[in-house]
């Protein structure tokens, strides 16, 4: 598992949309998908302890890939573990609820999902067997970025935008910023921080393409 560089600024967004910069796109969110679709492994988090050195001057991503970086290697996957299950499972439900309806709504499976699966279905992106959750969460919306991300020509770039402004934009930045301030939260304040510099640029981004 790679995440291509860690470093992402935005400087020059034509050239920043060729393949190699979408490529790099495309593993920051597989990768934040999977820090927040179950509890780590030793060996993800064995990623980010293997991150190159980073100049966290060039801004609040590479600030954040060093906050994870250090993080990491401060903790291991049972520590990390708990945490996760305190932050998104709980008992009855965790200290979060990681779902773009809860956020939007603040109710669970209303009409923020239903339009999220008219849009997937429309960008040939299916539900995968044995998943519970349902597609607001945080985690899958993060892979159907990926997805979307990696097709390239298939999906247009207008339709990446509306994607990205319909159902990430009104609500993941937020709760980004509620990871960092979660009492249960001690690895995750990173990921928290990462997410949200990572979600703000990415809205930079695709605006700057409008």
């Amino acid at each position: 598992m790679t995440t291509d560089s860690p470093v992402l600024t935005v400087k020059d967004e034509d050239a920043f949309l060729n393949d190699q910069a979408q490529g790099m796109r495309a593993s920051v969110y597989e990768f934040l998908g999977r820090l927040l679709a179950s509890q780590p492994t030793e060996e993800i988090l064995q990623v980010l302890r293997d991150i190159e050195d980073v100049d966290a001057s060039e801004g609040q991503v590479a600030m954040g890939w060093e906050l994870m970086k250090q993080s990491a290697l401060k903790t291991d996957a049972s520590a990390v573990g708990d945490e996760y299950l305190d932050l998104f499972i709980g008992v009855g439900r965790g200290e979060l609820v990681p779902f773009g309806s809860w956020y939007v709504t603040g109710f669970l499976n209303e009409k923020p999902l239903a339009l999220l699966r008219k849009d997937l279905d429309e960008i040939g992106i299916e539900r995968q067997e044995g998943v519970k959750e349902s597609e607001d969460h945080i985690a899958a919306l993060c892979d159907a970025m990926a997805i979307i991300v990696r097709s390239g020509a298939e999906v247009s770039l207008a339709k990446q935008q509306r994607f990205f402004k319909d159902h990430l934009d009104p609500w993941a930045t937020t709760f980004f910023k509620d990871l960092q301030t979660a009492k249960s939260a001690h690895f995750y304040r990173s990921v928290g921080f990462f997410g949200e510099g990572f979600f703000s640029f990415e809205s930079r981004l695709l605006n700057m393409k409008s």
